[in-house]
Formats: C-alpha cells, sequence, structure tokens
C-alpha cells in the first residue's frame, strides 16, 4: 500500500473528513438561515413602505381625483430610488407613472406579485425584479406601487460569494488539517509498529516512543511499556527458573540416583536396603518441596491467587506462625517471640502464611548468633537468641517482620538474596534451596507490598509490607484487640 493510501484509510483522516463533512453542513445551514431571514426581513419592509404609500395614494384620489394623484405619483417617480408607480385606464392605458413596460398580466390582477419591469428613465432598456402590489381605485382606474429587487438580488449574491468561499476555506483547512493530523498519527502509529515487531521477533527490549504532549497515544505508549517490562521480567525469570532448575536441581537428582545405585550394588541386607530407601524418600521429599515452592513462586508471580483473597487479621496469622515453629525454635537453642497489634488485611492468606512461615524457618535455620564461651551466660547471649515475629497496622500498611540477631545480609547482596535458588556463601553448608525469600517478594508483589530486608543491630530484620486494602470491617470487629507478647 503507498503511503497516501495508508494516509487516507487511517481513522484520523477518516475522523477529519467526517467532522469536516458536519461542520460544512452545519456552515451551510447557518448561511441558508441568513440568507432566508434576509430575505424575508426585505419583503417584511418593502410590503410595509408599499402599504402605507397605496393607503396614502388612495385616501388622495379619493379626496382629489384623477388629477391629484397623477400630480403626486409625477412628483415621487422624479424623485431618486427603487420605488415603482403607475396608474393606468380602466383600459389599461399608462397615465402617470416612471414604469415603461411590465409582464403581462400584471395590471390585470390585483394583489401582490413578482414581476419583471423597465424604468422611463433607464438609459438601457434592462429587465429589473420588482415586488409590486396593484389595487383598483374607483371608475375602474388601477395602481401600481413596487419596489425594486436589486439590493435583494445584491445581497443574495454577496451570501452566495460568502458561502462558495467558505466551503472553500473550509475543504481546504479541513484536508489540509487531515492530512496533517494523520500523517502526524501515523509516524507515531508506524513507529509502534515497528516496535511491536521488533519485539515479536524477539527483541523484548523494544520500547514504544513516548513523547512530550502526554496525549493518549502517550499514555497508552507508558501503559505498553509498562506491560512489556513486565513480560520482559517475567521472560527473563523464567529462562532464570529453567537455568537454576537445570542447574540446582541436577546435584539431588544425581545424589539421588547414584544412593539407588550404591543400594543396589553394595547393600546385602534388609536393613541396609531399608536404610537406602529411607535416604531416597528423604531427598526425594526434598526435591517435591522445591517444586512445590517453585509452582508456588509461579501462581504468585502470574496473578493466578487473586481470586481467593479474603479479609483475615495478619496478627492471628503471626501467632499461628508462632505457635507452629516455637517447638522447633526451642529445639536450635533459640527463643520464639511475637508481638501483635489487629492489623486487618484483605489477601491470600495461606500464601502471606507460606511467607511468614519461610521468613521464619531462615530466621531459625540462619539467625543464630555467635556466642563465645565468654559470653555465653550473659543476658546479652539470653537476647541474642530471640527470634522476634512482629504483627501491625502502620498508615495503610500491615507490616509483617521476622527479626533476628544472627550475622545477617551485607546490604551489597540483599537484593540478590530474593533471587531463585541463590544461597549467599554463609549458607552454603547448611540445608535448603534458596527459594524461601523468592516465594516471599513474589507473594508480597501479589498484594501490591514489597520485601524489605533491613539491619537489626545486629542481624536480619525482613518485613513483608503490604497495602491494608479493603478490610475496614474486620478493622471494625478487631480494632479493640490489644497488644500481645508471648
Amino acid at each position: 500500500m503507498t503511503a497516501i493510501g495508508k494516509l487516507f484509510r487511517t481513522t484520523a483522516f477518516r475522523l477529519t473528513l467526517a467532522y469536516l463533512l458536519l461542520f460544512a453542513l452545519f456552515a451551510a445551514s447557518l448561511l441558508g438561515y441568513f440568507a432566508w431571514n434576509t430575505h424575508r426581513l426585505i419583503n417584511d419592509q418593502i410590503t410595509t413602505t408599499v402599504n402605507d404609500e397605496m393607503t396614502e395614494l388612495s385616501d388622495l384620489f379619493g379626496r382629489r381625483g384623477l388629477r391629484g394623484i397623477v400630480f403626486a405619483i409625477e412628483n415621487r417617480a422624479l424623485r431618486p430610488g427603487a420605488n415603482l408607480y403607475l396608474i393606468t385606464t380602466p383600459a389599461g392605458q399608462s397615465v402617470a407613472g416612471n414604469v415603461s413596460s411590465l409582464a403581462p398580466g400584471v395590471m390585470a390582477t390585483t394583489g401582490w406579485s413578482e414581476t419583471g419591469y423597465r424604468r422611463l428613465d433607464d438609459p438601457d432598456s434592462s429587465n429589473h425584479r420588482a415586488l409590486v402590489k396593484v389595487t383598483q381605485l374607483s371608475s375602474g382606474f388601477r395602481l401600481l406601487i413596487g419596489h425594486d429587487l436589486e439590493e435583494r438580488r445584491r445581497l443574495f449574491d454577496i451570501v452566495g460569494d460568502a458561502a462558495k468561499w467558505s466551503v472553500l476555506i473550509v475543504v481546504v483547512l479541513g484536508l489540509g488539517g487531515g492530512i496533517f493530523v494523520a500523517s502526524r498519527v501515523l509516524r507515531r502509529i508506524d513507529a509502534m509498529t515497528g516496535t511491536t515487531q521488533r519485539i515479536m521477533a524477539g527483541d523484548l527490549s523494544g520500547r514504544l516512543p513516548v513523547g512530550r504532549s502526554g496525549d493518549e497515544l502517550d499514555r497508552l505508549a507508558e501503559n505498553l511499556n509498562a506491560m512489556l517490562e513486565r513480560i520482559e521480567a517475567l521472560m527473563t525469570g523464567l529462562k532464570e527458573v529453567s537455568d537454576n532448575i537445570a542447574h540446582d536441581l541436577k546435584t539431588p537428582l544425581t545424589r539421588l540416583r547414584n544412593r539407588a545405585e550404591e543400594a543396589l550394588a553394595r547393600s546385602s541386607n534388609e536393613a541396609e536396603y531399608r536404610a537406602a530407601l529411607e535416604r531416597t524418600i528423604e531427598e526425594s521429599d526434598g526435591l517435591i518441596r522445591t517444586f512445590n515452592a517453585l509452582l508456588m513462586i509461579a501462581r504468585a508471580e502470574s496473578g493466578q491467587a487473586r481470586g481467593n483473597m479474603d479479609n483475615f487479621d495478619a496478627a492471628e496469622v503471626a501467632e499461628g506462625i508462632h505457635e507452629l515453629y516455637e517447638p522447633l525454635a526451642e529445639d536450635s537453642d533459640l527463643t520464639l517471640t511475637v508481638k501483635t497489634t489487629a492489623a486487618p488485611l484483605r489477601g491470600n492468606r495461606e500464601l502471606i502464611s507460606q511467607a511468614l512461615a519461610n521468613l521464619v524457618e531462615n530466621a531459625i535455620k540462619y539467625g543464630k548468633p555467635a556466642i563465645t564461651d565468654e559470653n555465653a551466660d550473659s543476658a546479652d547471649a539470653a537476647a541474642a537468641k530471640d527470634i522476634v515475629i512482629e504483627a501491625r497496622r502502620e498508615g495503610d500498611q500491615v507490616l509483617l517482620s521476622v527479626s533476628d540477631h544472627g550475622p545477617g545480609i551485607p546490604e551489597a547482596d540483599r537484593k540478590h538474596a530474593v533471587e531463585r535458588f541463590v544461597r549467599l556463601e554463609a549458607s552454603r553448608t547448611l540445608p535448603g534451596s534458596g527459594l524461601g525469600l523468592s516465594l516471599a517478594s513474589a507473594v508480597a508483589t501479589l498484594h501490591g507490598g514489597e520485601l524489605v530486608l533491613g539491619d537489626n543491630h545486629p542481624g536480619l530484620r525482613v518485613t513483608l509490607a503490604l497495602p491494608a486494602g479493603a478490610a475496614e470491617g474486620l478493622a471494625g470487629q478487631t480494632g479493640n484487640v490489644p497488644q500481645k507478647s508471648a
């Protein structure tokens, strides 16, 4: 398709033509109304003037007879202007006036008519048009009084010329404006089309151009760019997950196979087979947990869990996690404490509970303080073993945090720590998959919040900052819950 063809087929050009047609019709209607109103006004002025003169001359004929009216008509016929006068005998012969000829039959009919005529004082003897009134006097005489319509014709010519030029100007400006607007829009659409073609070809880094006008196309481009950034992030995450699964799950699968092969080759009795099977089951459970965590992260990142949103109190979730993990913390020689106030929240309770549980597991696993023999019995050492779960409302956010007094995470590594399968050097010797913080971050993003890693001086403080959402009804029910410390 040629550039002109593309231009004429654009929506902007078609809309411009439609508005051009509407404006032309409006202008034509306005000029037509003006012309009609002017025609009516001129006719009203003529009829009023003629009626007044007809009444005056008829009275004069009644008082002074034929001689008086002839004298008056001859005097008025000499005045400059466009008025017409004519008086004829019953036989139709002219007696006095400034009209040399009329259309046939005009004097034979009384009343109003529009006719052609010639004036006595017109040197070129050209035909003119006039609006005249004929009345019959006594003794059969007929009186004609009229007014020339040249002024009306000139006015109509002016209106007609104005209409022609107006239509021409409207058409030229409309087409020019339509071509300008359509070409400008078409350039932007072509730029967007080129970008989308590169994206379809596999270049996900392409972005739609955004101008500085802030119009609807700029807003559309900004929204599409945000969508493309999200798609690129998801595709990058998918690639990273695929690479990480291929790399990080290869080792446990290889270990699982080697143990099974070793059991077949070296086990000689039922006890050894049972031990080998138990190790295999334990390794399989770890793989299943890893895949379950990946599926949960995928659900959170894709937004599939948004359909299970409900109103609940985040304080109840924190207390439930505390009750569940308190024995595990005691087994690790740690103290698990919970501090809650009423924190109404709207979200997916299952995912938020799982995210908070992951944070507590990480704190128990990696948050043990470094205690030497010299300070083992001090009060500071006892306080350092505390892991605190908190749930509270702060402004329009609900904060769920877990604090420990372990080695923490260096600030430079915190952004990297929430990625899938990432395990920092200090945690590589401990069991785990490196998905706990990834899941918590995905859950926070699903709810429109964020996962914040901060210092606990010493140690790590991990906070799920979530928008409270539409949970006002729950807030009314739990607003008087006192702070609880366990």
